[in-house]
């Protein structure tokens, strides 16, 4: 009788460990960039002002990550660590960023961070 009752639960167990794993949902999801590049002085460059270094984590004399995000130079050599931990939604800490600030970051980066 105990032989009875221990294979259904050896059944379910070889069951569910053949079944694939869920996709991580945290997948990184590279946006449509056909809408040409935004712009660094007008959509990048506030952006990065308001999400990561007005939040004191990338400000003036900040160590953490690449440093400070508080010019165009800074952000250019910091631009595949910001790609790669926006994409991810790693960045910024405490908040999130929509849809269309990921992809005016992303694009930027993606068209080369040209200083426009």
């Amino acid at each position: 009788m105990k032989k009875l009752l221990l294979l259904p639960l050896v059944l379910g167990l070889l069951i569910g460990s053949c079944k694939k794993k869920k996709e991580d949902t945290k997948a990184e999801t590279v946006p449509d960039c056909s809408g040409g590049t935004p712009s660094f002085a007008s959509a990048v460059s506030p952006l990065i002002a308001s999400s990561c270094a007005g939040n004191g984590c990338h400000a003036s004399g900040s160590g953490n990550g690449p440093g400070a995000l508080t010019n165009y130079t800074q952000i250019k050599n910091a631009a595949a660590g910001i790609r790669s931990a926006v994409l991810a939604g790693t960045m910024p800490q405490g908040s999130t960023l929509t849809n269309a600030q990921k992809s005016t970051i992303v694009c930027w980066i993606d068209a080369g961070t040209p200083n426009n």
